[in-house]
């Protein structure tokens, strides 16, 4: 629909008319009702897909385990992957090839997923019995809203991490348009430099997966090296790097541009990190702590957590740039940066985020996980010998 949208043609052909010309209410509802169809879509996609590909691997069998919890961190891997062909490659395909291109790469990766339905393991639900069905039905609907009682506080806590994130794609890229982007005689777009979160993810993933987890494998005797509570925790502590207030300071002290564009690397890479550890351990931990039939909604808890830590982002900003605005002042977040103080709201994020960070570890200490088999394998060496 995106690409029938963009081929309607919304004006004249004469530049004059196309000047003052204006698409019709039709187009404009027919281009966002494309845009939420598309958001409708991710909502299935996102938890049920990646549930789908854990229910490949046996959790009940040791390298099955072990290589179930490795999906999750290649699974994210190429997420990144095509974050970064995203904002590097399809955004020009798109402008100056038109949106066919974009529309054929989501068809063909479509097909391929057909094609693989002969080799997919599928599991067909139980067999009911009418003597026993009402009972197993009331257990297993229990068993579900026990378990996301249990997972509540720790999704809570999560919620900040979705905060943190919200601002790669806004005020990272505001700050971007401040600093100097120029490599050679090159001027970056500022959205050019997102590219730097998806690099970092790129990079990491392999030598987590295949060099850290190794060795705190055979640290720990957990298959995946950490628990997916204690990787979350990394990945929320990760989240607190901001450089904003030396970039303030060099504005004001009269530099511009203030700095160079190599200053936002360490916070667009300290926020890759942070997904490494803490997103991907989000989705290893709600998937395997709901129920059998009910692991699509455990990573649906995930998908919500970053959600709403968006909408939460967008109300606390607001907020305070009402308040910070009162007296006449620019506020925190003048539409010029170097009159802001976008640097004491990322102090504020980061206070919220040590809080989060402190609660989190209340919670993990004594949260008793569901299946602890995934803890400390019944074979540690016969994982460790099929990895090495």
């Amino acid at each position: 629909m995106l690409t029938v949208a963009s081929s309607l043609p919304a004006c004249a052909a004469t530049a004059a008319a196309a000047a003052a010309c204006r698409p019709s209410m039709a187009q404009v509802i027919f281009v966002y009702v494309s845009l939420y169809l598309v958001a409708f879509a991710q909502g299935f996609d996102k938890p049920c897909g990646l549930a789908f590909g854990a229910e490949q691997f046996d959790p009940g069998h040791p390298r099955e385990s072990a290589a179930r919890s490795s999906l999750f961190n290649w699974w994210f891997f190429s997420m990144a992957v095509g974050v970064a062909v995203a904002i590097a490659a399809v955004s020009y395909v798109q402008e100056n090839v038109g949106w066919g291109v974009p529309f054929a790469v989501v068809s063909c990766a479509s097909a391929v997923f057909l094609l693989g339905t002969p080799t997919y393991r599928l599991y067909a639900p139980p067999r009911p019995d009418t003597a026993m069905d009402g009972k197993r039905s009331s257990s297993s609907e229990e068993d579900a809203r026990g378990a996301l009682r249990r997972l509540l506080p720790i999704w809570a806590a999560c919620v900040a991490y979705g905060v943190a994130d919200a601002q790669i794609m806004t005020l990272f890229n505001k700050q971007g348009r401040m600093l100097d982007r120029r490599i050679g005689g090159v001027e970056l777009p500022p959205a050019a430099l997102q590219t730097i979160g998806p690099a970092t993810i790129v990079l990491f993933v392999p030598i987590y997966d295949r060099a850290v987890v190794p060795a705190l494998r055979r640290a720990t005797g957990n298959p995946s090296g950490l628990t997916t509570l204690q990787r979350t925790g990394a990945g929320l502590a990760t989240s607190l790097a901001a450089v904003e207030g030396r970039r303030l300071g060099a504005a004001r002290a009269g530099r511009r541009p203030a700095m160079s564009w190599a200053w936002l690397v360490p916070q667009y890479a300290s926020m890759g990190v942070a997904d490494v550890l803490a997103a991907v351990g989000m989705q290893e931990f709600f998937h395997g702590e709901m129920p059998e039939g009910r692991r699509s909604v455990g990573l649906a808890l995930y998908c919500g957590a970053v959600g709403i830590g968006g909408f939460v982002s967008a109300a606390l900003i607001a907020a305070l740039d009402g308040v910070t605005r009162r007296d006449g002042g620019e506020g925190w977040f003048a539409d010029d940066l170097d009159r802001g103080h976008l640097d004491y709201f990322y102090w504020l994020l980061a206070g919220v985020s040590a809080v989060a960070l402190a609660m989190f570890l209340c919670f993990a200490r004594s949260y008793a996980y569901r299946n602890k088999t995934l803890l400390v394998p019944s074979n540690t060496s016969s994982i460790n010998t099929h990895h090495a």
